[in-house]
C-alpha cells in the first residue's frame, strides 16, 4: 500500500466494489449492494456476507488528524465509506467518557436516535437512494427501526418497520413521529414478510434477509467510523468490549482498526470481546465449534436487543482476527453494570451495557487502555416504567422528606 494522497477530497468515496468475506479474491462491483449476501461462496448453511473493498492509495493525506476544519460526523471519513447520498443527521462523534483506572466508556446514546444504529442507517439509506429504491423496510423492534425510520424521513423515502407487539414505548414513538408503517406481527414471520415487501414493492431492504446472518453488504462501514474516533482521541486501546447480537458492530470496528494498520497509522489492532447474554450466544458457540456461523437456541433475557438466535460469519472474524474472545454474560450481571453506568451519569440500555459488563468478568486480566461500548439509551428498554412512578409527597410533611432523603443518603 502506497502513501496517501492528497489528490481526493474529503467528500470523495473511495469504495470501489465488493468482495466475499468466505474468499476475498471473489469479487463484484460497487453496485448494486448485495443484500444477500454473496451468490458464490455462500451455501445452503452458511450465508457469508461481502464487504466493501476501496482504493485504500487515495486516501487523503491528513484524514486522521487535525479535526478543525473536518467535517461532522459520517462526512469526515466520507472517502472511507459507501457512497453517502443520503443526508445525515450529525451521526457519530460521540465521546468518550473516562471512568477511572484507564477505564472508557463510548457512549452512543448521543447519536441522533439515541443508538448505534444511526452510524449503520446513513449508509445503508444512502444505499436505497443510490439504488433508487421508493423505501426501505426493516425487522427490528428497536434502535434498528428508529434509526431505519429516521433515516429514510430524512432522505424523503418510504419506511416500513417490521417489529412486534413487544417493541418498547419509546421505539413505538419514535417510529410513528417518523411516518413509518409499522407493521406488528409474530417474530418467526418477520423475516418472510420482509422478502415477500422487497419482491412486491422494491422496497430496499436494510437488515437480514437471509439464514445465517449477513446483513446489509454496505451497513458495517458505518460502524467503522467508531474505531476511526477511538482512534484519533485515544490512539490504540488494549481492548474494546462490545454488545454484540449478529455481529456487525463488532466486525465494522475490527475492520476499521485493521484499516488504520493497513494504512500505516497503527501498529496493531486491539484485542475485541463480544459480549452476547448468556441465554443465547452464537458468536460463542460457533467460535467454539469451529464453524462459520450457526443458530442457537435462545432462553428468557431482558437484553432484547441482543438476544439474538443467529449468528453470523462476520463476527467470527473480527474476534478471530483481533485475537479477542467471546463472551457471555447474564442479565444479573448486565444489569449491574446499566447501576454502575448509572451511577457514573450514563443511562443506557441494559443490553448496551454488555459490554461492561464483560469487561467486568475478566477484569485486571486485560491490558489497558480498555473502551466498553455502550451502545443506546435507557429510553430503550422495554422495563422502561418497572421501577413505578413516584407518589406525591406532601411538602409540609418534613418527617416524610426528611426519611426519603436519609433513603438515598
Amino acid at each position: 500500500m502506497t502513501s496517501p494522497s492528497a489528490s481526493v477530497t474529503s467528500r470523495d468515496s473511495l469504495a470501489i466494489g465488493q468482495r466475499s468475506l468466505g474468499d476475498p479474491s471473489v469479487r463484484f462491483p460497487l453496485w448494486p449492494p448485495l443484500t444477500t449476501g454473496c451468490p458464490v461462496t455462500s451455501t445452503e448453511n452458511v450465508s457469508y456476507p461481502v464487504e466493501v473493498d476501496y482504493a485504500y492509495d487515495e486516501v487523503p493525506a491528513g484524514l486522521f488528524t487535525g479535526a478543525a476544519g473536518q467535517p461532522r460526523g459520517h462526512d469526515r471519513w466520507a472517502p472511507l465509506l459507501p457512497p453517502l447520498r443520503a443526508p445525515g443527521l450529525g451521526e457519530g462523534g460521540t465521546p468518550l467518557v473516562p471512568l477511572g483506572d484507564g477505564l472508557w466508556i463510548k457512549d452512543e446514546s448521543r447519536n441522533p436516535t439515541w443508538s448505534h444504529k444511526d452510524r449503520i442507517n446513513r449508509v445503508t439509506v444512502s444505499a436505497a437512494v443510490g439504488a433508487g429504491a421508493e423505501g426501505v423496510v426493516v425487522a427490528s423492534s428497536g434502535n434498528h427501526g428508529a434509526s431505519a425510520a429516521a433515516y429514510a424521513a430524512r432522505a424523503g423515502l418510504r419506511c416500513v418497520v417490521i417489529g412486534s407487539t413487544e417493541t418498547p414505548p419509546a421505539v413505538e414513538a419514535f417510529l410513528r413521529a417518523y411516518g413509518a408503517v409499522v407493521l406488528s406481527v409474530p417474530v418467526d414471520a418477520r423475516w418472510p414478510l420482509l422478502r415477500r415487501i422487497v419482491e412486491r414493492f422494491g422496497y430496499h431492504p436494510v437488515s437480514n434477509v437471509t439464514p445465517t446472518h449477513t446483513g446489509h453488504a454496505f451497513g458495517p462501514e458505518g460502524y467503522k467510523t467508531l474505531a476511526y474516533e477511538i482512534f484519533t482521541e485515544l490512539g490504540v486501546p488494549g481492548a474494546v468490549f462490545l454488545p454484540t447480537g449478529y455481529g456487525e458492530l463488532l466486525f465494522g470496528v475490527w475492520k476499521g482498526f485493521a484499516e488504520l494498520v493497513a494504512l500505516g497509522l497503527a501498529d496493531r489492532v486491539p484485542r475485541l470481546y463480544s459480549c452476547e447474554p448468556a441465554a443465547g450466544g452464537p458468536l460463542a458457540a460457533a467460535l467454539r465449534d469451529g464453524v462459520p456461523a450457526t443458530r442457537v437456541p435462545v432462553g428468557e433475557t431482558a437484553a432484547y436487543a441482543i438476544g439474538s438466535p443467529v449468528g453470523g460469519y462476520r463476527g467470527v472474524v473480527a474476534v478471530r482476527e483481533s485475537g479477542g474472545a467471546a463472551l457471555l454474560v447474564s442479565d444479573a450481571e448486565m444489569a449491574a453494570a446499566r447501576a454502575e453506568l448509572a451511577g457514573s451519569g450514563l443511562w443506557a440500555e441494559l443490553s448496551a451495557a454488555a459490554g461492561l459488563a464483560g469487561y467486568r468478568q475478566l477484569g485486571p486480566a486485560v491490558e489497558g487502555p480498555v473502551v466498553c461500548v455502550s451502545t443506546s439509551s435507557g429510553f430503550k428498554d422495554r422495563d422502561l416504567l418497572a421501577g413505578g412512578r413516584s407518589t406525591e409527597v406532601d411538602p409540609e410533611d418534613w418527617a416524610e422528606v426528611e426519611r426519603r432523603v436519609g433513603a438515598t443518603a
